[in-house]
């Protein structure tokens, strides 16, 4: 009988299934790892502002609250940018002549707003609300890092939708006392599950499928 393949038609066929599934999976850990690098995710990395503004210096070196700029935070959606008055409260008086806050003043001149360019940014099919995350214990470093150590703003997070739903499913661990929502060198102690669990009692956070109901950032 005549024999149609060659004898190492096997092998090849059996190299070409290999390198074909090896392809694959090397292409699926190619995607995976570009889709949560930070060229994507943008986290770590500064965007550029009309204006250098420092979290480090205002917040960290000068010990500015959270609320004195962001002072929707604790009510609203949205936590809010400070109109230009609020930064002439202090600049009408230091570093009046700065190059670095000619934008500043101009901005009050013309009576026009600080085009600043936003960093924390979540998909438009997102709801999220800061006032309840407020209210239920939650602080701005557990979802903006160590934003008073930072010289020129950029992102701590991905905001993939695993890392919110993993604190939804479990919340305790992030939960602060009111005076500590707003404490940038917070950091949980040995006592933590005690506390959050404490936290989650009085504060009435509802979790397990409550909180990881679809219709709760998906409106």
């Amino acid at each position: 009988m005549r024999q149609l393949f060659a004898p190492g038609a096997d092998a090849l066929l059996r190299l070409f299934i290999f390198t074909m599934f090896g392809g694959i999976i090397l292409g699926a850990l190619v995607v995976g790892g570009v889709a949560r690098s930070a060229y994507v995710t943008s986290v770590g990395i500064a965007r550029e502002q009309p204006v250098p503004f420092s979290h480090k210096h205002d917040a960290g070196e000068l010990g500015l609250d959270c609320r004195y700029c962001h002072t929707s935070v604790e009510n609203a959606a949205s936590a809010g940018l400070p109109p230009t008055t609020t930064c002439m409260t202090c600049h009408s008086q230091i570093w009046t002549g700065a190059p670095m806050l000619a934008p500043v003043r101009a901005s009050l001149a013309n009576n026009t707003p600080i085009r600043w360019v936003r960093v924390n940014r979540l998909p438009n099919y997102v709801y999220f609300n800061h006032a309840i995350h407020v209210a239920k214990g939650v602080g701005c470093t557990t979802c903006h890092g160590d934003i008073d150590a930072m010289q020129l703003t950029s992102r701590a997070q991905a905001f993939e939708m695993n890392w919110c739903i993993d604190c939804h499913r479990n919340p305790a661990p992030n939960l602060r006392t009111p005076a500590e929502v707003f404490d940038m060198a917070w950091h949980p102690g040995p006592d933590q599950p005690k506390i959050g669990a404490a936290l989650l009692a009085r504060n009435h956070v509802r979790r397990g499928d409550v909180l990881t109901d679809c219709s709760i950032c998906h409106r």
